[in-house]
């Protein structure tokens, strides 16, 4: 898998990414799905002052996210306007009643066991991004926690998926499709501005609660500690549970807000969404997890924890990774994890 450092300023670290895929592939995978959606009408004139308005909340809020993009924006010779719409299509599908739910992923985070506080994340997406996934190692002036490792990949921002830092603080996310949305932390700048600035769950749930959110996902975390947390970015506000074994999957579970997730329409992983969930809620309090047994676990395909595409340019799982909170390194599969190609990133610094 392409792993890219850069220290510096957001703008370089995003820009460091020039070089590392052909500009043409990062084309196809952002800037013709915007165009593809400005097309079908989903990027109409509402959908258009909506970007506008997150625009504004994220340069008061997060320039250091936004400087970064127009880094990767620079880096490929892509319109960065683009790339902030790309980041959106999910909110933007919702807004006009939702659509086949390309991002799908199944997380959880454990607190305890023998090889310390965990977090594991099966990343379904686009096959289409098999070829530019990468693992971005970024520490600079605005990141007060150390270096830090995530998963993600080309032509988006650092942690679009999951990533840890060096203070021990690990963060993986899930996609939801919802029908209420406002203007607030897209999540996708929200994940790498935690790493940056929270050092334990605690903070990273205080950062959450501070601000508006846009609406749709989850976050599992812990930390070095072995504090756990999972959090639904409901628009009406976050709902969190923390302590103890947390998972997530593509819907939310909450009472207040689960009313918010879109009907499944049809869709194949919105519908085993249900099923994903209630399999980790029977298997993960059983027992003291391993980075091996997570790995084990992560391959599953009796329940789809492990998704295969059902035709070409399908949802599949893309990769998995189990990210040590002590060891403050992790491990990654590219592709599906029943393949057993895993490898050993090395720690954060």
């Amino acid at each position: 898998m392409i792993e890219v450092s850069a220290t510096g300023p957001a703008y370089a670290r995003g820009r460091a990414q020039a070089g590392t895929a052909p500009a043409a592939a990062i084309r196809r995978a952002t800037v013709e799905r915007v165009e593809r959606a400005r097309a079908d009408g989903l990027i109409d004139s509402d959908a258009g002052s909506y970007l506008t308005a997150q625009r504004h909340f994220h340069e008061i809020h997060d320039p250091e996210g936004l400087s970064e993009l127009l880094g990767v924006a620079d880096a490929f010779g892509l319109a960065d306007a683009d790339l902030f719409a790309h980041l959106h299509l999910g909110t933007l599908r919702d807004m006009k009643g939702g659509a086949a739910l390309i991002e799908g992923c199944s997380a959880w985070a454990v607190g305890q066991g023998p090889d310390g506080p965990l977090v594991v994340k099966n990343r379904d997406f686009s096959g289409q991004h098999l070829g530019i996934q990468c693992i971005l190692r970024h520490a600079g002036p605005d990141i007060a926690t150390g270096q830090v490792v995530s998963l993600g990949s080309l032509g988006s921002l650092a942690a679009w998926s999951s990533g840890m830092n060096a203070a021990g603080l690990a963060i993986a996310d899930t996609q939801v499709s919802v029908n209420r949305h406002r203007v607030g932390w897209l999540r996708y700048f929200l994940l790498p501005r935690l790493l940056a600035r929270a050092v334990s769950v605690g903070e990273a749930l205080a950062l959450i609660r501070s601000l508006p959110h846009a609406g749709g996902g989850t976050l599992v975390m812990a930390d070095r500690n072995g504090a756990t947390a999972a959090v639904e970015l409901s628009a009406t506000d976050p709902v969190v549970v923390d302590g103890g074994a947390t998972w997530r999957t593509n819907h939310y579970t909450a009472p207040g807000v689960a009313g918010e997730t879109l009907g499944t329409d049809g869709d194949r992983i919105a519908g085993n969404s249900h099923a994903r969930f209630d399999y980790l809620s029977r298997v993960l309090p059983e027992r003291a997890w391993t980075v091996a047994a997570a790995r084990d676990l992560m391959a599953t395909h009796s329940v789809p924890i492990c998704q295969h595409a059902a035709c070409e340019g399908d949802s599949e799982t893309i990769s998995s990774v189990v990210y040590s909170c002590r060891l403050g390194g992790m491990e990654i599969a590219e592709g599906t994890p029943c393949l057993g190609r895993w490898q050993v990133i090395a720690p954060c610094r």
